[in-house]
């Protein structure tokens, strides 16, 4: 696919496009361990890189000159047929978006995953997903607001035991994210068109304060808190056929899922 060059808002031009040889797949790892201080046994090697290329998924890069400065990799699935005479539906699993510190809040993430669609689409895969964390607001905001996901599963601990600082020691619960890639409704949320949202019926509330209590050893209680009474919320709204379909932010910071019924809403 063609390279694409953007703009970030201090100026400078950054290239997105697939990466290429060693030197570059290692640099995605050293990303990846930079972002989430992983120990040896969480880290994603280079070799992993290279079989997801060769595969069919996706490892692509953000580059400020030579130097790295993000990067998505995504890996290739195959969903069964929901009926008999249906044919499986192709995918992808975006397993990992990391940015360095110093180009985050520039777009660079929404960005790449702008890419990753439009690599997907080309070779008429329609359907990404991934997992995230509940009580991360800032990646609920990209992912739902910005992108147009939607969620109808959560995994409580989903990776187990994490070495990553930024688990904060909690277990690893994940929402899955399905973006449809080629819907009306994304559609219009990445171009900004108006559309017409399903009535929403429940919100589950995340406070801005939990990033600051899951990084101390005083807060992580009350992270945990939060934690386990969204895991019941979701699980049981999820249960009762609903799906987070937006997610919004309070003049404090504060998060809200927003969720649906899906049936009359026209498109994903």
């Amino acid at each position: 696919m063609t390279p694409t060059t953007v703009q970030t808002p201090a100026g400078t031009q950054v290239v997105l496009r697939e990466c290429r040889g060693f030197d570059e797949l290692e640099a995605c790892v050293r990303l990846q361990i930079e972002t989430w201080g992983y120990n040896d046994g969480d880290v994603i090697p280079q070799r992993m890189f290279i079989v997801a290329q060769r595969i069919g998924g996706q490892v692509i890069g953000a580059f400020e000159g030579q130097e790295m400065v993000g990067f998505a990799m995504s890996l290739p699935g195959v969903k069964a047929p929901k009926a008999p005479g249906q044919a499986p539906t192709p995918y992808l699993h975006s397993h990992m978006l990391a940015v360095k510190p110093e180009y985050r809040n520039a777009g660079i993430g929404r960005k790449l995953k702008l890419y990753q669609r439009d690599e997907a689409l080309s070779r008429g895969i329609t359907l990404m997903e991934w997992t995230f964390d509940p009580l991360e607001i800032k990646n609920a905001f990209l992912n739902i607001h910005r992108l147009g996901a939607i969620i109808r599963s959560y995994t409580p601990n989903f990776y187990g035991v994490s070495s990553s600082r930024l688990q904060g020691g909690l277990p690893t619960d994940r929402l899955h994210a399905e973006w449809w890639m080629d819907t009306e409704r994304v559609k219009a949320i990445l171009n900004g068109s108006p559309y017409t949202p399903p009535e929403i019926q429940e919100t589950i509330l995340v406070p801005k304060a939990v990033s600051e209590w899951k990084a101390s050893a005083t807060g992580v209680s009350s992270a945990m808190a939060v934690q386990a009474e969204n895991r019941h919320r979701f699980l049981d709204a999820f249960a009762r056929g609903l799906a987070v379909v937006g997610f919004r932010v309070d003049s404090e910071g504060n998060g809200a899922f927003e969720l649906a019924r899906l049936e009359n809403s026209g498109a994903l």
